[in-house]
């Protein structure tokens, strides 16, 4: 088995690296021999899509192009790397709303036309991917679920459809909420209420 585990916080003692980290854990508690492959977009961040990737990804033509002179390298290494993995643990914080952008650039890589989603004849994104766990650990200062909700939340509809469209749909949300003000007792305790009813895959 191999776990591939992404952290997004450029914080090395954050919350969202904490709470991924036990995750990682927990699973290895259950699969000891299970490898992992790990990728820290939050101290070695990935480049945002340049423009000949952005070219490449213009047309059918332009595609076969950008594959051939190497614009799409990158892209395939991380996709290679999902479909590598019998799992995926992401850590990451919710910044202004939603995702970092060290996630967002990690994710304009791996969703490509033509490798790890196809256009249907309708108009939507069926995904080339075969599916398989995803465990996201959030961190975020606010409270953006229950009655006490202060903030929206676009961070998790947004990596449902993002992560959906290459056929990646086995999502589980293990969010530690309020992080800003609530005490760190009350927050390890949230942990270890999260990680105890989590289903090891």
């Amino acid at each position: 088995m191999n776990i591939l585990h992404i952290d997004c916080s450029p914080r090395a003692t954050s919350h969202s690296r904490q709470l991924s980290a036990a995750i990682v854990a927990r699973l290895l508690a259950a699969h000891p021999d299970a490898r992992i492959t790990r990728r820290d977009l939050g101290s070695d961040p990935i480049p945002h899509a340049e423009s000949d990737y952005a070219t490449a990804l213009s047309s059918r033509e332009t595609l076969d192009i950008g594959v051939a002179n190497g614009a799409t390298r990158l892209s395939e290494q991380l996709i290679l790397e999902i479909e590598d993995a019998d799992i995926l643990v992401i850590g990451t914080p919710m910044n202004n709303f939603t995702v970092p952008s060290v996630l967002k650039a990690w994710i304009d890589q791996i969703v490509r036309i033509g490798r790890s989603f196809a256009p249907a004849p309708t108009g939507e994104k069926v995904g080339l991917l075969p599916d398989r766990p995803v465990y996201i650990a959030i961190s975020s200062g606010g409270l953006f679920t229950g009655d006490n909700a202060k903030q929206p939340d676009f961070l998790t509809p947004y990596l449902s459809a993002a992560l959906g469209c290459v056929g990646l749909k086995n999502l589980q949300f293990l969010s530690l909420q309020g992080t800003a003000f609530r005490a760190p007792e009350q927050l390890a305790a949230d942990q270890e209420a999260m990680l105890a009813a989590l289903n090891p895959a």
